[in-house]
């Protein structure tokens, strides 16, 4: 019987060695997932603060395009009338030239003074 009960207190030695050893598991894990835990609070809040900026960038932009939409039409309302008015000039510049020419050939007008 003591040959029994020495294997008997053998296995419950070895039965307390492998519950401690999964104790000491059971902790390392906590550990592992607290931290796994705190990175990931952290990292929520990083994307958090990126997605905030991201929206301010988002709308400063559109803000941004619509002003250079704007300039852009601006821009072309200016270069048309800018081109009708040099239109214009050339057309006045050839009748002003028509005109002098006219003139050029006309005989003068004689006054007679007594």
């Amino acid at each position: 019987m003591t040959q029994q009960g020495a294997v008997l207190q053998g296995y419950n030695n070895e039965l307390v060695k492998c519950i401690e050893d999964l104790c000491m598991q059971k902790e390392e894990l906590n550990k592992q997932i607290q931290q796994a835990e705190e990175e990931k609070n952290k990292l929520q809040h990083e994307i958090q603060a990126l997605s905030e900026q991201l929206e301010c960038v988002c709308e400063n932009l559109a803000q941004k395009v619509a002003s250079r939409n704007e300039l852009d039409k601006i821009l072309a309302e200016t270069e048309a009338a800018y081109m009708k008015i040099l239109d214009s000039s050339r057309t006045l510049l050839n009748v002003l030239k028509k005109e002098v020419g006219s003139l050029k050939h006309m005989p003068e007008l004689k006054t007679n003074v007594t």
